[in-house]
């Protein structure tokens, strides 16, 4: 296996902070509300294609959050037990994930980073395996780090 040069794409901070992680993208938008098990931090919407697959400490790329507003409750929930993802990369501004990061970052003292991306610079992290985000008060920077076969 090779190492590509590492890309740095920028985007706007929902959620400050830093978080170095290997980055799963879900196929699609995915329901903390009976979608997500807060205690082990595994998908488990059965009809998600991602179902059984661990969040817990990675970066998570999706389009935005689905449903329920309750959703911010069981992330909520993830951050406080560390089964939660280290941060989240999205296209669309999602109310739910913030309210749970915004939750978390206060009463538990355990930052979320999330960043939204325009659709080229959410394009420009096909295929990163491992990504490091940089999230100030506005503006956010995301290096990837691209293994190729």
């Amino acid at each position: 296996m090779t190492s590509t040069s590492p890309r740095i794409v920028s985007g706007l901070t929902l959620s400050p902070g830093t978080a170095r992680a290997p980055l799963i993208t879900l196929a699609e938008p995915l329901s903390f509300w009976g979608g997500f098990d807060a205690a082990t931090g595994k998908v488990m919407d059965h009809r998600h294609p991602n179902l059984g697959l661990c969040l817990t400490g990675a970066i998570v790329r999706m389009i935005a959050a689905r449903g329920s507003s309750s959703g911010s409750s069981v992330l909520a929930e993830a951050i406080r037990l560390g089964t939660a993802p280290a941060g989240f990369v999205v296209r669309e501004r999602d109310a739910i994930l913030l309210l749970a990061a915004l939750v978390a970052a206060d009463l538990y003292r355990t930052p979320c980073v999330i960043v939204q991306l325009d659709s080229a610079a959410y394009a420009g992290l096909d295929g990163a395996s491992h990504v490091a985000i940089r999230a100030g008060q506005a503006e956010a920077e995301i290096e990837t780090e691209i293994v190729a076969s």
